[in-house]
């Protein structure tokens, strides 16, 4: 055995994780993450202070064809190990999940798209009936609209059926803790690094596209142009949003699987631990703002202006779900 492998069998044997061997070692999970990748070597000192804490000679440590110096410790490792109940990614599972995800998010991110602009036509054509030059006549332009709208959440609710599915074998990977195998972490941070100035670019533009949206419907209302032009302003608004989101999803949402499978930023355990607390919320929240949403629509009859609802319900849920991340995480 390398050294890398005997850190990953001793930190096992132990029952420890990579992020708590690091705090024990003063160092960041991502080194130990590359001395079990074989990435890179842990200096003198460090290897004096892994030999502490592992109970081993820095002979076993240092030399590769020394196994482990007793029986009890392979029989106190292979223990530990079918005792705990973190699973482990191996190299083809991790290349399988990124493959998946390479393939498919793009595909989800169509759907996304459809569910964002669905209602555009519908407030487009209930724009032009207003204008004396267009003979439509808002019943027809209503009819019209709304055949587009249920017929693009139709064809999105197609796409997450029939592809989404496809995910939920590595559903686990942002819900629960996991380690990862030998190999792993190199492999991913090299793909990583990479696509990191890809998808920085794509995070940029999606950004602009978000910040540059309510320009147009700003402009238009400055300029005093015909109420048919600030509807369509609106439509132009949901577009740009629309293309910013599956941006987000087609591009930067594969570059968040390396993030997943890693466990950093916002899938780090204590995230996914605050994730699983919260998990009843968006279900409970958006139940019932699409009752919310029929109701006033259905009564209201006004089609083309009761989609505000779900962006202020968009805005409102981020700020929700902020809070009650906090007071979570106050109480951890």
């Amino acid at each position: 055995m390398i050294l890398a492998d005997k850190i990953i069998n001793e930190r096992k044997k132990n029952g420890w994780s990579q992020e708590e061997l690091a705090d024990m070692m003063d160092v960041s999970r991502q080194s130990v993450s590359k001395w079990e990748g074989a990435q890179s070597v842990p200096d003198l000192q460090k290897i004096l202070k892994l030999a502490d804490l592992f109970g081993v000679s820095t002979d076993y440590l240092l030399k590769d064809d020394m196994e482990p110096e007793s029986k009890e410790a392979v029989t106190g490792y292979e223990s530990s190990r079918s005792e705990s109940s973190l699973r482990t990614i191996t190299l083809e599972e991790a290349s399988e999940y990124i493959s998946i995800r390479k393939k498919l998010l793009p595909v989800i991110g169509i759907g996304v798209f459809l569910c964002v602009t669905c209602p555009v036509m519908l407030i487009f054509l209930s724009g032009l009936s207003t204008w004396d030059k267009i003979q439509l006549s808002s019943n027809t332009a209503s009819l019209i609209g709304l055949i587009f709208l249920f017929l693009h959440l139709a064809i999105a609710v197609f796409i997450f059926v029939t592809k989404s599915g496809k995910l939920s074998k590595y559903e686990f990977m942002q819900t629960d803790c996991f380690e990862t195998g030998y190999g792993v972490d190199g492999m991913v941070r090299e793909r990583m690094a990479a696509e990191e100035s890809g998808n920085t670019i794509a995070l940029a533009i999606g950004v602009l596209l978000c910040v540059l949206s309510p320009m147009p419907l700003i402009i238009a209302s400055l300029s005093g142009v015909p109420s048919f032009v600030i509807t369509s302003m609106v439509c132009v608004l949901l577009l740009m949003i629309a293309s910013a989101v599956y941006i987000f999803v087609a591009k930067c949402g594969v570059y968040a699987s390396y993030k997943i499978i890693l466990q950093t930023e916002g899938f780090t355990r204590e995230e996914k631990n605050k994730a699983k607390k919260l998990s009843p919320l968006p279900g409970i929240y958006w139940m019932a703002i699409t009752a919310i949403y029929l109701v006033v629509s259905f009564l209201t009859k006004r089609w083309d202006y009761s989609w505000i609802i779900w962006a202020v319900s968009g805005v409102v849920f981020a700020l929700i779900m902020a809070i009650a991340g906090a007071l979570v995480k106050t109480e951890n």
